[in-house]
């Protein structure tokens, strides 16, 4: 607690530092906020116009500053003065307004800025920091109102955790997502198409449905079945989930000739729902386990949408499970033990998250504070039994109920949430569904929600960077490339691209006249997992000489002995 205390420090006094330092070179900007962040901070102004190159002179002067050993000292004051002294602030001003407690100022030097705090001692404890980048960002966060400049930096303790950050960055660039998937032609967007709507190309899609078959698998031995649902819905589904009053904004929303609102679909439960409540259930029914993938589509904002990884149709691995009470343990166990399995393959280390409900805020939550009470013991006593830690994450439950949210941590250290569980007392009783008893009575049911990618756009944007664009053998969507040293071999190669098809596996030849070094150079950076390289020899002995992407190269393999390692690897879902 005391690092995060002195880490928040830094970072917020940082930011300061960062707005004396624009405020001494461009004296007619405006400040308005500059809080810390998970990643750094950043402070946003207006009336600013700069480029990424004036970073780099704005980093000069808060180094002069910083030099000066300046105390940051507090303040506090009356609402009627802290107005007066921020006259020529109206984002300030503005804020102002919202301020119940005390107000309170924090200087250095000749700058002031309205702040809670907490600081450092003085701005010589700030030096190892770095501007990182400007972007724009609408005061408060809506588009309403005017966009402003905002410049992010981060800041560390050491030069060493500096060094170290600034390296991790560089390996990120070099693994986004964006620039593999293009450069591997996975997905593309178009113009025509619209933002945060992407379009998978054959090689993409391989990995999609080699992933969504890898999910559907699991499930099927848990007892799931599949379901389909329309892609659009009376606003009456939504208005009775509950859904419609919470996100109807964030939804696409049609109006029929006749009259009527249909919304694009930005969730399917509701959908389940009426497909468990289509038919009166029996006990021996329960309990009733429904998934599908499907798309959802929610109406994000054009500033937040980010390559796969904040997109308007979103591919969701959904599942519902429709059970009594006392199979909820069992059923939150079955989806767990997938959740493990599905991480593991690729090899992310996960960690746990118990998301409840804020007790200081409950009007913002659908149901009974006893269901609550309820539904999170529940789960509470599933997380115990597993003996795992988890962190306590009060506030981060879903409007309908609590949920367990999986945390994965990726190659470079990075975390990302990905799975979640969510269990749900509140659309059963919001949709009145029931099942008949051992005794004969209607009793309600459970309802729990299980995505395993969460979304797979998602998912793929941290895969592809995961594993730097070197996709395992299962999941490949080209897993050996056939190329031949002279057109002598062309026959031989056909040949054997064929035994490779027809025992399952993703082959092709290259076909070009190139000499075979330019070849294999292609296929390496086309991160092919097998190269089949063929000349006058391998043809003579009805061999093959084989390379992997990493280099590494055997001679003289059977044909038959490479197929059988091939299948045998991709069973196993190995490297």
């Amino acid at each position: 607690m005391k690092k995060e205390l002195k880490d928040f420090s830094l970072k917020h006094s940082t930011s300061h530092l960062m707005a004396s330092a624009v405020k001494e070179l461009y004296p007619d900007v405006k400040v308005t906020i500059g809080p810390p962040t998970d990643e750094g901070f950043y402070y946003d102004f207006d009336n600013l116009e700069i480029s990424d190159e004036d970073l780099k002179k704005i980093e000069k002067k808060m180094r002069q500053i910083a030099e000066k050993n300046l105390e940051f000292t507090v303040k506090e004051v009356p609402k009627a003065e802290a107005k007066k002294l921020l006259e020529e602030e109206p984002y300030k001003l503005e804020l102002i307004e919202d301020i119940e407690n005390k107000i309170t100022f924090y200087s250095h030097g000749d700058f002031t800025d309205l702040c809670a705090g907490p600081h450092v001692k003085s701005t010589k404890e700030i030096r190892h920091f770095k501007l990182m980048s400007i972007a724009g960002a609408y005061w408060r966060g809506d588009s309403n109102n005017k966009m402003l400049t905002r410049i992010y930096g981060v800041v560390f303790n050491t030069e060493k955790e500096l060094k170290a950050h600034l390296q991790l960055l560089e390996e990120a660039k070099k693994r986004d997502h964006k620039k593999l998937g293009k450069e591997l032609d996975l997905f593309t967007f178009s113009e025509l198409v619209g933002p945060g709507l992407p379009l998978w190309t054959p090689k993409g899609t391989k990995i999609r449905e080699a992933i969504d078959n890898f999910i559907w698998e699991m499930r099927k031995e848990k007892g799931y079945e599949k379901v389909t649902i329309p892609h659009i819905t009376k606003k009456e589904l939504y208005e009775r989930s509950g859904h419609w009053a919470k996100f109807k904004d964030d939804l696409f929303q049609i109006k029929t000739r006749d009259g009527h609102i249909f919304a694009m679909k930005p969730m399917n439960c509701p959908h389940h729902t009426q497909i468990f409540d289509s038919r009166q259930r029996s006990y021996k029914d329960m309990p009733q386990r429904y998934c599908e993938t499907t798309m959802v589509y929610r109406d994000e904002q054009s500033g937040e949408l980010q390559g796969l990884s904040r997109v308007r149709s979103i591919t969701q691995d959904d599942a519902h499970v429709f059970c009594t009470n006392k199979q909820v343990e069992d059923e939150i166990n079955a989806i767990w033990d997938i959740v493990d399995r599905f991480y593991s393959t690729f090899g992310f280390n996960l960690e746990i998250r118990f998301s409840t409900h804020d007790p200081d805020n409950f009007e913002t939550y659908m149901g009974s504070k006893e269901a609550w009470e309820n539904s999170e013991k529940k789960m509470l006593e599933v997380i115990q039994k597993r003996k795992v830690k988890f962190i306590d994450g009060v506030g981060e439950a879903a409007f309908y109920g609590p949920k367990i949210d999986f945390i994965a941590k990726d190659s470079l250290e990075r975390e990302w949430q990905v799975a979640t569980i969510q269990l749900d007392f509140n659309q059963p009783e919001g949709f009145n569904l029931n099942f008949m008893n051992e005794k004969g009575e209607k009793e309600r049911a459970v309802m729990i929600h299980a995505a395993i990618t969460g979304s797979l756009e998602r998912f793929m944007s941290i895969l592809i960077e995961h594993v730097a664009g070197k996709f395992p053998l299962w999941l490949s969507p080209e897993q050996i490339r056939v190329l031949t040293i002279t057109d002598r071999s062309n026959e031989y190669a056909e040949e054997i691209c064929k035994k490779l098809t027809e025992a399952g596996l993703r082959a092709s030849v290259d076909p070009k006249s190139h000499s075979i070094s330019k070849k294999v150079r292609e296929a390496q950076l086309a991160k092919v997992n097998y190269m089949v390289t063929l000349g006058d020899k391998e043809v003579e002995k009805k061999t093959l000489s084989i390379r992997t992407r990493d280099g590494k190269v055997k001679f003289d393999v059977k044909v038959e002995d490479f197929i059988k390692d091939l299948k045998k690897e991709v069973e196993e879902k190995s490297k």
